[in-house]
């Protein structure tokens, strides 16, 4: 099978984009279209037409550059169904369970509600990668917006069926501040407070932090340690549900400045 060269970059304040290209077949997709001019001028830097785009929410900062990157390229926009009417210039609609072939490749639905009612995140097996959208972040999880604790904590942790070595790519840059949340209720944490030395790093050098993986997830997430002895110890909630653990720590780092 031919390689995906996948290139990630910066737009808007804090969100990332994402292009994925097959050098045989020409297709080139876009993870979202957070700036249209962004998206562009990563196609014109490399000589490259873009074909899909892939929608994972309605929100207008993963939306807003849909209309004019189809009016450019004529590409085809693949997004939630659930979100549909909320989605401009959407040509296929996907939900959860669903998979279509791009480039030659499976690409499998997720639905993710919880940061929207319709969000959902593609996995592309054979590139051993997520894209995530909004619903998970390294060392973090979205905001619960229109969907409940209890959708979200469902949402995120059914990643965990994925290898460990997926790569996640996510919506924003947001590590630096999830590890300082995440230290507050596990400060216990060797991986974690090493992954903060890392990122802290990256960052000074104006590097980006993801994609992530799941394996680094795992070891790290709070959303994705709710069984954590010292998360619930700390949280006082030893005998609690994991998903009312999730709920408590989302809320938490709703309130934490």
């Amino acid at each position: 099978m031919s390689h995906i060269d996948m290139r990630q970059f910066m737009c808007l304040d804090d969100n990332y984009g994402v292009l994925l290209h097959d050098s045989v077949t020409g297709a080139t997709a876009s993870i979202d279209a957070p700036d249209a001019e962004a998206v562009e001028a990563q196609l014109r830097k490399y000589g490259r037409q873009l074909t899909h785009i892939f929608t994972t929410h309605h929100h207008a900062d993963h939306v807003q550059g849909n209309l004019r990157l189809k009016e450019l390229f004529g590409c085809k926009i693949i997004g939630p169904k659930a979100e549909a009417d909320k989605i401009p210039g959407i040509d296929i609609q996907v939900s959860g369970g669903d998979k279509f072939i791009w480039s030659h490749r499976e690409v499998f639905v997720y639905d993710c509600p919880g940061h929207t009612a319709g969000h959902i995140s593609f996995s592309m097996p054979s590139e051993f990668s997520l894209f995530a959208g909004d619903t998970i972040f390294a060392v973090g999880c979205g905001r619960v917006l229109e969907g409940t604790f209890e959708q979200m904590y469902q949402s995120v942790n059914q990643f965990k069926t994925l290898s460990p070595s997926t790569y996640i790519y996510c919506g924003h840059e947001y590590t630096e501040a999830n590890i300082r949340f995440a230290l507050t209720i596990e400060p216990g944490n060797k991986a974690l407070s090493d992954r903060a030395h890392i990122v802290a790093k990256q960052r000074a050098n104006g590097e980006m932090t993801c994609p992530t993986t799941l394996a680094d997830e795992l070891k790290t997430n709070p959303y994705l340690r709710c069984n954590s002895p010292e998360i619930r110890n700390i949280l006082g909630m030893e005998t609690a549900s994991d998903a009312e653990v999730f709920a408590e720590i989302r809320t938490r780092k709703n309130n934490f400045k």
